[in-house]
């Protein structure tokens, strides 16, 4: 076990340890049994520095926002040694391992998914009043894998918390000693969450969002990673949208959709981003099917034009290169695809290598 807890430590006589989840830069997060309304819970307790006044603060403000799209807090309790912050448990993982593990990147139809529930459930905290600030793909939970079941975004609680340490961070100028919370966080962070993080606003929210969809569509970060990210940010100068992103003309016409949105998202001033009730709005007027993705290999390639792709004990299905969103496959490749009924054979669209 990681942390100050080991199995079957019961906090605040409720709450028994069952799995060490993970940590962050800033908490430890476990699953746990809840023993009086017997279901599973994340518990999470800041890591030893972290201030508690901050933490309970925290806690406060993300009870406020309640949405399916929002991980919900349901308690909050101090023991003698700390506090914990109680929430409801994804069965999933984060957006980072549940999808950028296996795919460079995804297709337009998955991403406009994404962007959509990602947007529902922002602007139900942006009700609220509650700015997130440390929006970024661990922060963000999956389950259902490639089929997306359901996206949480989760982290309210110590929002607050990475604020107060990127402020720190930015009054003594960021260097390679800043910490793993800031330099995570950076690829996401507005311009103005780094030159003035104690003055931000709910449009910070936004650009961190656009900031995620450009990196899903394209297996890239629009600013690069590391701390020369962050004249670019500064300047608004993201990479330029490789071409594959808008060249195949089966996905061209989302593809320009998302590519407008996450522009409008990524405007240097904030008053220039969309709200994300007007995102919401935006991914309502999109069309993207929500088919089941199933994975198989490519089995062969004919004429350079066409192929199958193969599962173990199903019927083949067919591909054209016309499908393939990004980087060809080759012979054995293993992919990512959604199926539809066919003339001999089910058809595959789109189809996306992966890693």
């Amino acid at each position: 076990m990681n942390g100050p807890h080991d199995i079957d430590d019961v906090i605040g006589n409720r709450y028994r340890v069952n799995s060490f989840i993970g940590e962050g830069g800033m908490q430890y997060v476990y699953q746990a049994a809840d023993l009086v309304l017997d279901r599973l819970v994340a518990l999470k307790t800041p890591k030893e520095g972290s201030a508690e006044k901050r933490f309970h603060r925290s806690a406060i403000v993300a009870a406020r926002v309640n949405h399916p799209n929002v991980a919900k807090t349901l308690d909050y309790i101090y023991t003698e040694e700390r506090p914990y912050l109680v929430e409801e448990l994804v069965h999933g993982q984060d957006l980072k391992d549940a999808l950028l593990t296996d795919a460079n990147y995804l297709d337009p139809f998955l991403v406009a998914k994404i962007a959509h529930h990602f947007a529902k459930g922002l602007a139900a905290s942006h009700h609220a009043n509650v700015i997130h600030r440390d929006l970024k793909p661990t922060n963000v939970m999956i389950t259902g894998g490639f089929n997306i079941l359901e996206l949480k975004i989760t982290d309210f609680g110590i929002a607050k918390m990475a604020e107060e340490e990127i402020a720190d961070a930015a009054s003594k100028d960021i260097t390679n000693s800043t910490s793993a919370t800031v330099v995570g966080a950076l690829p996401y962070m507005a311009p103005e969450a780094i030159e003035t993080p104690r003055d931000i606003s709910l449009k910070a929210d936004i650009w961190s969002m656009g900031a995620m969809l450009y990196e899903l569509l394209t297996g890239q970060k629009p600013f690069g990673a590391g701390l020369k990210a962050v004249r670019l940010i500064s300047e608004g100068k993201f990479f330029p949208f490789p071409d594959f992103v808008t060249t195949n003309p089966q996905f061209r016409h989302l593809a320009k959709e998302l590519i407008s949105l996450i522009k409008q998202c990524l405007s240097v001033d904030p008053v220039d981003r969309p709200s994300a009730d007007q995102v919401v709005a935006t991914c309502e007027t999109l069309c993207y099917p929500v088919s089941e993705r199933e994975f198989g290999n490519i089995k062969d390639i004919r004429f350079d034009k066409w192929g199958f792709i193969t599962q173990p004990n199903k019927q083949d299905t067919f591909y054209h290169v016309n499908s393939v969103y990004g980087k060809k496959p080759i012979i054995g490749s293993r992919v990512m695809y959604s199926k539809y009924p066919g003339s001999g054979a089910d058809r595959a669209l789109p189809v996306v290598k992966l890693k």
